[in-house]
């Protein structure tokens, strides 16, 4: 059975330690060659926008943009339907890669066999 990670980050500038935190995980676990799915919601969205994440700054962490080019190598990288669009955000605003989908799809990748999900 393949082993599969999906991450839910929930903030982003607003909280940045939990952020760094969620792609900080998402990171090693793709560079390790666990199956991984980070999905943005709230202020996570934003960082799906090309040059946000490389604004992201906290003290003593991997920069963000490394992180999410970690990510988006390795696994895949989801923007919230509704997050994105209380933002006017389309997948045409976002970094090549990055798709948006909605509840269905992460229950669909939360709960299927072998799945681990955590929310940062």
């Amino acid at each position: 059975m393949n082993r599969a990670l999906v991450i839910k980050a929930t903030s982003g500038e607003d909280a940045p330690e939990r952020c760094n935190q969620a792609f900080t995980v998402a990171a090693a676990a793709a560079a390790s060659g666990v199956e991984v799915s980070l999905w943005l919601t709230g202020e996570a969205s934003w960082l799906a926008v090309p040059g946000r994440a490389d604004r992201f700054s906290l003290p003593h962490a991997a920069p963000l943009n490394d992180l999410l080019s970690g990510v988006l190598s390795g696994g895949r990288v989801t923007v919230c339907t509704q997050c994105a669009a209380r933002r006017e955000l389309t997948e045409a605003d976002l970094l090549e890669g990055v798709r948006i989908a909605g509840a269905p799809t992460f229950v669909e990748e939360a709960t299927r066999e072998g799945a681990q999900a955590l929310v940062y």
